[in-house]
């Protein structure tokens, strides 16, 4: 009986609405190529306001962050609020971010008001780890890495492979 009532509670995959958090350029085209994940998914998206995101994200519904955003106390703290605010307006069951810095916020706050994580650490690490991996990796939920070798810097990451 108790089992039933838990997956009443459930929401079903089918169901859930997902925040894709990315700077612009290749973070941002990382997150474009998992479209098979998030295509038929309420979702929306957190990235700069720039040519490529615009052109990229024109039909979708977008929240723009400060930049820039790596090692800028400044931008941490209004991107730290803007999660805040667009967190709690929208309510994602899930966030997925490839990097960078903007994630940062966006994960924190994100697990406070009870959302899932996935990081998904960038192709051109192989060996060594991104500042945001490390910062994001302690409570990150799945933490995805694109080579093994990765999964010596990140002991509890999967190794999907490459995105590409």
């Amino acid at each position: 009986m108790k089992e039933v009532a838990m997956k009443k509670n459930k929401k079903d995959y089918k169901d859930i609405k997902i925040c894709l958090v990315g700077s612009s350029g290749g973070h941002l085209t990382h997150l474009y190529m998992l479209n098979e994940v998030w295509k038929d998914k309420d979702r929306f998206w957190v990235t700069f306001d720039k040519a490529d995101a615009n052109s990229i994200l024109e039909n979708e519904r977008k929240y723009f962050c400060y930049y820039p955003t790596n090692r800028n106390i400044k931008n941490l703290i209004k991107n730290t609020w803007l999660a805040i605010k667009v967190l709690h307006k929208e309510k994602p069951d899930l966030i997925i971010s490839s990097g960078a810095a903007v994630a940062v916020p966006f994960f924190y706050i994100g697990k406070i008001f009870g959302a899932k994580t996935i990081y998904i650490e960038v192709f051109d690490r192989i060996d060594k780890s991104t500042m945001t991996g490390k910062l994001v990796y302690p409570i990150t939920d799945k933490f995805i890495v694109q080579w093994e070798e990765m999964k010596k810097v990140y002991p509890k990451a999967v190794n999907l492979g490459s995105i590409f």
